[in-house]
């Protein structure tokens, strides 16, 4: 992940000498650390966990510390969030007998040692120490794990759910989508507006409902060169031991029409749809984090123009905006996958570049 005030090379558009950010090609990046800060000790201050039950009273106190790094990048309404952070906080407890007299009180952290945006889909580790390591020590620990645990990790998923929407830059951007909405054409203009609209009325029906078919998912293009022959190409896109080579990760993946696939450790599964030996392959994908019974295809299409080198046609559709968690960063994230984690990674490792 790239470092705030850094950028990532990899989507953000070097400047222009006029210092113009045209029709905001620009990622914009706000520095979000600050922000985070304010928003868990808000959340996770003060939280009771037990307040009584079992005699026991636990409750946090406030945030130790957040550190890390955290920003948002948009572009012409994209939101993009990177955060990699740790957060500490202190708790309390305390155990009474039945006549309400006082049996122990102790005190202890609550660690987060990893909430990143790479893994905004899973829950992350949470870990519960105690001064007092004696056993009423542990009994006030372990009640602190099994009841303040699912509080803090719902906490901890809303602070992921307004990163995915701009954390600090939301009611900016909010405020520019409502902002076309207001016209501020005057009335002198508007017979000449309405004459306009008279010519632009006649949509073709048809694209109307095609248009209503595409809302809310997109499609991903790319070509790409190979210094390689077709036929080695293909043969690493479908043999699931060169995929474990170059990903690092585990892969299943059948050769036959019909035949599933599993890739990186199970996040990504599918199904072969078509299969032209060195010339195509069409399959449906399908990524852990999607909402359920979204499927996207994908069609890689391999031409040889000239002895080898390879030209590599990749048509990707039906990726939908959002996952089942609200993250608007599907698109771009898949995208980029495709030639950082894929195309450019065979490239790198079986020397296929140009």
């Amino acid at each position: 992940m790239a470092k705030y005030g850094e950028g990532d090379k990899r989507w953000i558009v070097e400047d222009r000498v006029d210092g113009a950010n045209v029709h905001n090609w620009h990622w914009a990046e706000t520095n979000c650390l600050e922000w985070s800060r304010n928003f868990f000790n808000k959340i996770l201050s003060n939280l009771t966990i037990l307040d009584g039950e079992s005699n026991l009273f636990i409750k946090t106190k406030k945030i130790d510390k957040v550190e890390g790094e955290a920003y948002v990048n948009v572009r012409k309404g994209k939101i993009i969030p990177g955060y990699e952070l740790s957060v500490s906080i202190y708790w309390e407890g305390e155990a009474k007998d039945n006549d309400g007299v006082s049996l122990l009180k102790v005190d202890g952290t609550v660690e987060i040692p990893y909430i990143a945006d790479e893994n905004a889909d899973e829950d992350p580790e949470i870990r519960v120490t105690v001064k007092d390591e004696g056993p009423i020590g542990k009994r006030l620990k372990e009640a602190m794990l099994s009841n303040g645990k699912p509080l803090i990790l719902e906490r901890v998923r809303t602070f992921v759910q307004s990163m995915a929407k701009g954390g600090p830059c939301k009611d900016e951007l909010e405020a520019k989508k409502v902002a076309p909405k207001t016209s501020n054409i005057s009335s002198a203009n508007s017979s000449a507006v309405n004459e306009v609209k008279k010519d632009t009325v006649a949509v073709p029906e048809k694209k109307k409902k095609e248009a209503k078919k595409k809302e809310g998912f997109k499609t991903i293009t790319l070509t790409e060169k190979f210094s390689c022959k077709a036929v080695h190409l293909y043969e690493i896109l479908m043999d699931e031991n060169r995929w474990k080579g170059f990903t690092q990760s585990n892969a299943k993946i059948s050769k036959e029409v019909g035949g599933e696939f599993s890739i990186f450790d199970g996040s990504v599964t599918g199904k072969n749809l078509e299969l032209e030996d060195g010339k195509l392959i069409v399959q449906k994908w399908r990524f852990g984090s999607w909402p359920d019974g979204i499927d996207s295809t994908v069609r890689l299409t391999l031409d040889e123009p000239e002895p080898g080198v390879t030209v590599v046609k990749l048509i990707h559709t039906d990726i939908p905006e959002e996952d089942r968690y609200g993250n608007a960063t599907v698109v771009e994230n898949t995208e980029r996958g495709w030639r950082d984690l894929i195309l450019n990674k065979i490239r790198a490792v079986f020397g296929f570049g140009i």
